[in-house]
C-alpha cells in the first residue's frame, strides 16, 4: 500500500500532516531574523594593543611586526593588514569563508598568547575581538540641547536611554557616539614642577594612593554589628587640589601649588554633530541572526515612553534608520508573492475552468510555501530578499505536482471511475513521475549550496528553500492532493457556462498546435538551425553585457570619510570637517539628516553619514547626487576626503571601488615609491 492510498482512506491522518507542515512553518516565520541580504563577509579578528607615549616606528617594530609574525601562521587566513599609529597597534586578520569564526579567534589568541613575552613589558595586553558582519548599527537616537553641556547629556543618555534599550530583545550592545564623561583634568604648571622638583608620575602616584576606599573591619556590640567604611575618594575639586603630592618633614606641597583640577570631559578630541549642533547618540547594534524590524519598533515604543518624562529642554530624533530600505525591500517582495499566487490562480482557473479542480493546486501552494519557512528555521537562515524571492520561484513550481496528480485522477473520473477509486489509480500511476520530477528540481537548485566563495555563500540560502519547497510539495501532492480530490471532485459534474463559452477557443489551439506540429516535424532541420542561433545569441550576450558582483542600490544614504595627514590635531579636523559641512550642505538640499563625526575613528579622521529624503520625492538619483559631490569635495586640500555609497551586501569591504596596495621591504621604500607612484 502506497502512502498515496493510505491518505486516502484515512482523510484526518492526510490532514494531519497538512497542518502540522504549516504550524511548524508558521513557527518558523515567527522565529526567523529579519535583514536585507545574506551574511557574504568573510570572519575578521581584530588583534590591538596600546603603548603609549611610543611613536609609530616603536609600536611598528616592537608590537606589530611580533604579532604579525605569530598569528601568520595560523591556517586559512586570506589576508593580514595592520596599522600602525602612536600609542597604539591594530591587526586585522580576515579568514577564507570557509572557516569557522570561534575556531579561528581560539588559534588568534593561543597564538598572541604565546607572542606576549616579546613585547616590551609596560605594553598593555592585546585585545582580540571577533568582528561580527552583523556587529553594524542598525538605528541610532540622537540627543541634543541648547541649555545642557555634552557632559550631562551623555551622562543622561547613558542612565536613561542607554539602560532601557539594551533591554530589548535581539541587542547585542548600545554604544553612545559623542560621549563625553565626566573626569577632573590636573593641569600642571611644569614650571613650577621643576621649581618642586616633581614629576608627574609622583602626581599620578599621589592621586592613586590617596584616591582609594579600603576595607575598615567591623564594629561588634551585644546587639548589633556594623561595618566601617574609610571615606577615602576625592570627590570635590577641593580634595583635588588639596591633594597631598609629597611630604618633606613640615615642607607639604599640595596640588595646588603646582597646577589646578577642573572639570573636564575624559575624552575632548572627539565630538558627533547632527546637522551642525553638537550631541550624543545612542546606537543600536543587532545580534547575529535577530529580526532588525522587530528591533527598531521596540526601540521606536521605548523612546516613545521615555519622551514622556524627558525634561524640555532636552531634543530627542532620529540619527539614521537602516531598516527603512529593508522594509521597503521586503514589502515588495511580499506583493511580488501575493501577485505571483493572484496569477497562478487565474492561470490554473483559465484553462481548468472548474472551480473544484482549481481549489485543489490552490491549496497545495499554501502548504508548500509555508513549510518551506520551517526548513529556513532549522537552517539557521533569515527572511532576507534572496529568500523571498526563491518563494516567489517556488510559487511556480510547487503547483506543477498538485496540478499534475489532480489532472489524472480527474481524467478517470470522466471516463466513468468512482472518484475514490480514480484517486487511488491516479496517484498509483503518477506516483514515480512526481517522484522523478522531485529529484529533477532539487539536482539543478541542490547544487548551489557547493558552491564556494562570496557567490555561493550569497545563494546558499536561495537554492536550500527552492529545494526544500519542491520537496514539500511533492510530499503534498502525494499524500494531500489525493484525499482532497476524491473528496471534492464528481464523477457526473456538469460544465458550467464559462467552461462551455470557452471551449471553442481551446478546441481551435489544440487543431492550430497539432497542425503546426506536424509542419514542424516534416521540417525537422529547422530544430538544429533554431538550436544553433539561439545558443550564438547567448554567447553574443554573454561577452558583451557588462557584468559586476551587484548594482548598487538606491538607499538614500551617502558617507563622506576624511583622512588628513598623520599628526594633524582634533582642532584642525574639526575646523576642516566644519568647511566641508558647508559644502555638503550647499550642494545637497535633498538631505535629511547630517551625521558629523570627527576624532572617533582616528584624531586625524573624520566621517559624514548624509540620510537622503525618499527616492520618489527627489529628482536626482543616489549615483547623481554622489558623481556631482564627490569634485567639489576634492577641492578642499586640508584632508583626503571620498564620497562613497553603501554597498549591496557585505559591509567590511566599503570604500573606493579600486583600490592600490602599494609594497616595499620597507618603510624607506615605500617613502621613495609613494611620491612617484600619486
Amino acid at each position: 500500500m502506497s502512502i498515496s492510498t493510505t491518505t486516502i482512506n484515512r482523510p484526518v491522518l492526510a490532514t494531519v500532516l497538512s497542518l502540522m507542515i504549516v504550524i511548524f512553518g508558521a513557527i518558523g516565520y515567527t522565529s526567523l531574523g529579519v535583514r536585507d541580504y545574506p551574511s557574504v563577509d568573510n570572519p575578521v579578528i581584530s588583534v590591538r594593543c596600546s603603548f603609549p607615549g611610543a611613536n609609530a616606528d616603536v609600536i611598528e617594530t616592537q608590537i606589530t611586526e611580533p604579532l604579525e609574525a605569530a598569528v601568520n601562521g595560523i591556517p586559512g587566513i586570506r589576508a593580514i593588514s595592520s596599522t600602525s599609529r602612536d600609542g597604539s597597534s591594530s591587526i586585522n586578520i580576515e579568514f577564507n569563508l570557509e572557516v569557522d569564526l570561534e575556531t579561528a579567534a581560539n588559534d588568534v589568541r593561543d597564538k598572541v598568547s604565546g607572542a606576549m613575552r616579546q613585547l616590551p613589558q609596560d605594553v598593555d595586553p592585546p585585545v582580540v575581538e571577533k568582528s561580527d558582519a552583523d556587529a553594524q548599527p542598525i538605528f541610532t537616537i540622537t540627543l541634543q540641547s541648547e541649555s545642557r553641556d555634552i557632559i550631562d547629556l551623555s551622562e543622561y543618555a547613558e542612565v536613561n536611554f542607554k539602560e532601557r534599550l539594551q533591554t530589548i530583545s535581539g541587542v547585542s550592545s548600545v554604544g553612545v557616539w559623542g560621549s563625553k564623561r565626566y573626569s577632573v583634568r590636573m593641569r600642571m604648571d611644569p614650571i613650577l614642577l621643576a621649581a618642586y622638583k616633581i614629576t608627574p608620575l609622583d602626581v599620578r602616584q599621589a592621586v592613586s594612593r590617596e584616591n582609594v576606599e579600603l576595607p575598615s573591619g567591623m564594629v561588634e556590640g551585644s546587639t548589633m554589628e556594623l561595618t566601617v567604611r574609610t571615606l577615602g575618594r576625592l570627590r570635590t575639586i577641593d580634595d583635588f587640589n588639596n591633594l597631598i603630592i609629597t611630604r618633606s618633614g613640615e615642607r607639604i606641597v599640595r596640588f595646588s601649588d603646582i597646577g589646578s583640577a577642573e572639570v573636564d570631559a575624559e575624552n575632548t578630541r572627539s565630538i558627533l554633530k547632527r546637522n551642525g549642533v553638537p550631541m550624543v547618540s545612542c546606537v543600536l547594534v543587532p545580534q547575529p541572526g535577530a529580526n532588525y524590524i522587530n528591533i527598531v519598533d521596540e526601540a521606536k515604543r521605548v523612546v516613545a515612553e521615555l519622551e514622556k518624562s524627558i525634561p524640555d529642554d532636552i531634543e530627542v530624533g532620529v540619527g539614521f534608520d537602516n531598516t527603512v530600505f529593508i522594509r521597503d525591500s521586503i514589502s515588495e517582495v511580499q506583493m511580488t508573492i501575493l501577485q505571483a499566487f493572484l496569477l497562478v490562480i487565474l492561470i490554473i482557473f483559465l484553462f481548468l475552468r472548474n472551480w473544484r479542480t482549481t481549489l485543489i493546486p490552490i491549496i497545495a501552494i499554501p502548504i508548500s510555501v509555508i513549510g518551506a519557512f520551517f526548513i529556513m528555521y532549522i537552517a539557521g537562515f533569515s527572511i532576507n530578499i534572496l529568500t523571498l524571492l526563491a518563494i516567489v520561484l517556488s510559487i511556480g513550481l510547487v503547483v506543477d505536482d498538485a496540478i499534475v496528480v489532480m489532472e489524472n485522477i480527474y481524467t478517470k473520473i470522466e471516463k466513468g471511475m468512482d472518484p475514490k477509486e480514480a484517486a487511488v489509480e491516479g496517484s498509483k500511476e503518477i506516483f514515480f513521475a512526481v517522484i522523478a520530477t522531485t529529484i529533477t528540481l532539487v539536482a539543478v537548485f541542490f547544487p548551489i549550496v557547493f558552491l564556494q566563495g562570496v557567490t555561493g555563500r550569497l545563494f546558499r540560502e536561495f537554492s536550500f528553500v527552492i529545494a526544500g519547497a519542491v520537496i514539500i510539495s511533492s510530499f503534498v501532492a502525494l499524500t494531500f492532493t489525493p484525499m482532497i480530490s476524491s473528496k471534492l471532485l464528481k464523477r457526473d459534474a456538469k460544465e458550467n457556462r464559462f467552461y462551455r463559452w470557452t471551449e471553442p477557443f481551446f478546441v481551435k489551439l489544440n487543431e492550430v498546435y497539432s497542425s503546426s506540429l506536424d509542419k514542424f516535424l516534416n521540417k525537422r532541420w529547422m530544430a538544429v538551425a533554431f538550436l544553433l542561433f539561439s545558443f550564438g545569441i547567448i554567447v553574443y550576450f554573454w561577452t558583451t553585457i557588462p557584468s559586476e558582483m551587484a548594482p548598487l542600490e538606491d538607499r538614500s544614504m551617502l558617507t563622506v570619510s576624511s583622512t588628513a595627514q598623520e599628526g594633524a590635531t582634533f582642532d584642525y579636523m574639526l575646523k576642516y570637517t566644519d568647511e566641508l559641512y558647508n559644502v555638503v550642505t550647499d550642494d545637497v538640499p535633498e538631505a535629511e539628516n547630517i551625521l558629523q563625526m570627527v576624532g572617533m575613528g582616528g584624531r586625524n579622521r573624520s566621517n559624514f553619514s548624509v540620510s537622503l529624503t525618499d527616492p520618489l520625492n527627489r529628482e536626482r538619483t543616489q549615483q547623481e547626487i554622489a558623481d556631482d559631490l564627490s569634485p567639489k569635495v576634492a577641492r578642499l586640500t586640508g584632508a583626503r576626503s571620498f564620497v562613497t555609497q553603501q554597498q549591496t551586501f557585505g559591509g567590511r569591504r566599503g570604500g573606493m571601488p579600486v583600490q592600490y596596495v602599494i609594497q616595499a621591504k620597507n618603510l624607506d621604500s615605500l617613502k621613495r615609491i609613494i611620491p612617484v607612484f600619486m
